[in-house]
């Protein structure tokens, strides 16, 4: 029996809690994953699962030997790689990209790359906290940052501008400011996960700290824009996910002379060593079409 398809067999029914849900994903009969489980027990002879009517769980050694079969995938999807190198790059590709980046650009962006790659399938989870990419099993994580985490590998795609925007409605309710002071009588719609209620702008030479206040916040971006359009405040945006709404009227710029600092746009991931084929070729194809959003 082959063991390196016994290896992925375990590693999916660890990883899907069942061998009937490792079985669909990997295209074969219930029975059949059963069979390669039995088999990797007689090859290490010894079990491997308990296994009871509602849960599945390792035992000691079981949880040595799914180390050892994650190495033993990764090495022949390494060397499958190396044979498959002139070919069209293929596989399973894990990403994670912030909400906002997702829906404005990576998506379409993600259309054409399927055009380009057709044998890559990308699996995008989307998330704007703070991914662990080796608990996750991310290939590769899209940030909007220039603190990056120093354990990771980071490959500048471009980089991201912002401005401060509200709704139409909202200015002729409460007013438009006219400096970054007055931002203290309005609703400030903050993001969690960048700033907070700090805000940080710069005019010219001149640049100011500030502390801002609003009935509204969230750790999701797109929600925020959302809250935007909606009239809640005045919410800290990316241009490339808000100057379609400006063009249309839903928006509106304020205080267009003070800008928030630029943010680099990165690929980050664990290892070049084992970066996969399809990470390599996506990241190319980011850095060429985020240069300058």
């Amino acid at each position: 029996m082959d063991r390196i398809i016994a290896a992925k067999v375990l590693l999916k029914t660890v990883e899907r809690g069942s061998a009937s849900a490792a079985a669909e994903e990997l295209g074969m009969s219930r029975a059949m994953a059963s069979r390669y489980i039995a088999a990797m027990e007689d090859w290490s002879g010894t079990r491997l699962l308990h296994r009871t009517t509602r849960q599945l769980s390792l035992t000691s050694a079981g949880e040595r030997v799914l180390e050892m079969c994650r190495e033993i995938v990764r090495v022949a999807d390494a060397v499958t790689e190396v044979a498959d190198h002139a070919e069209t790059p293929h596989g399973l590709l894990r990403v994670t990209a912030p909400s906002i980046l997702a829906e404005a650009q990576l998506i379409p962006l993600l259309s054409d790359f399927a055009d380009v790659y057709p044998r890559i399938k990308v699996d995008l989870q989307i998330s704007d906290r703070t991914i662990d990419l080796v608990q996750d099993r991310i290939d590769l994580a899209i940030r909007i940052a220039n603190r990056l985490d120093p354990s990771l590998i980071a490959k500048r795609l471009g980089q991201c501008s912002s401005l401060l925007y509200a709704s139409p409605r909202y200015l002729q309710e409460y007013g438009v400011p006219s400096t970054p002071e007055d931002l203290d009588d309005h609703r400030c719609l903050t993001y969690t996960h960048l700033g907070g209620t700090e805000w940080s702008l710069k005019s010219f030479e001149s640049q100011i700290v500030m502390s801002v206040d609003g009935t509204f916040q969230t750790n999701d971006a797109v929600a925020l824009r959302r809250a935007a359009l909606s009239g809640l405040g005045i919410a800290m945006l990316p241009r490339f996910a808000a100057d379609q709404e400006v063009r249309t009227g839903q928006l509106v710029v304020v205080l267009p002379e003070w800008k928030p600092s630029t943010l680099g746009i990165h690929a980050l991931y664990v290892s070049r060593k084992h970066l996969p084929m399809a990470a390599r070729v996506l990241i190319d194809f980011l850095a060429t079409r985020l240069a300058d959003i």
